[in-house]
């Protein structure tokens, strides 16, 4: 049996044993254990890693390990371009989409909100989920660790925080979000792209109060929902400020 050495960096340490985070520890690896398998041996989904060096050079995940490898593991570098050193995935993901799992339905309807196309259902099966992701290179987002280790899934995010809007800001800080925002372009609902519409052809299905206030009105063409700029659009401008440095 083979013993390498290993040394996680920022954010994946949250997912190792506390006598094993910021720090590099020796472990015991299986016969013919790739780097994939010995990172997730210790509890890190591979969809968290961007990078791998062994030895000091960049590496794939399939490289099979040896008695005294010394492996450093990095995560998601979104402030600067990888991808000369890049190996364990064809290329960094910039077209940001997201299928998110069923506990996540808050910060699907908020990433919509901000313009980023996230297919939710509280229905989806983590096979489902797998599939989306394969089929439209989407991010997967969850809180189940054992979902992003499937192997099909190249690109995941765990989500830590517990709350919709910290969820939000989390996943923002994670992938450098807000220079891709679009807000108010898709519906909260179905995810469908928004479109003006001219008010004489919505006035019909509006309160009255709606009609007598309000000028300017979006709608989706898949749900027919109507939408303008009320109170919750304010909270929700308040909340895109927020986020976006306003």
């Amino acid at each position: 049996m083979a013993t390498a050495s290993f040394r996680f960096y920022e954010e994946l340490n949250d997912f190792l044993a506390p006598d094993r985070r910021y720090r590099e520890f020796q472990a015991l690896c299986a016969r013919a254990a790739t780097v994939k398998h010995m990172i997730e041996a210790c509890g890190v989904p591979h969809t968290e890693v961007e990078l791998v060096l062994v030895n000091g050079e960049s590496s794939g995940f399939d490289r099979l390990l040896h008695d005294g490898d010394r492996v450093s593991v990095y995560p998601k570098f979104e402030a600067f371009d990888v991808t000369p050193l890049l190996r364990v995935r064809e290329h960094p993901l910039r077209h940001m989409h997201f299928v998110a799992d069923a506990h996540l339905g808050g910060l699907a309807r908020l990433l919509r909100l901000t313009g980023f196309d996230t297919l939710y259902d509280n229905h989806f099966a983590d096979d489902a989920i797998e599939a989306i992701a394969a089929a439209d290179g989407r991010i997967v987002l969850t809180r189940d660790r054992e979902l992003l280790k499937r192997r099909t899934i190249t690109h995941g995010c765990y989500v830590h925080e517990l709350k919709p809007e910290r969820q939000l800001r989390e996943i923002f800080d994670r992938l450098d979000l807000a220079r891709s925002a679009r807000p108010f372009t898709l519906c909260l609902e179905c995810n469908a792209p928004l479109r003006a519409i001219d008010k004489a052809l919505v006035e019909d299905r509006l309160p009255p109060s709606v009609r007598e206030r309000h000028q300017r009105f979006s709608t989706c063409d898949v749900c027919r929902r109507v939408f303008w700029e009320g109170s919750h659009w304010v909270k929700m401008h308040d909340l895109v400020g927020r986020l976006l440095g306003d």
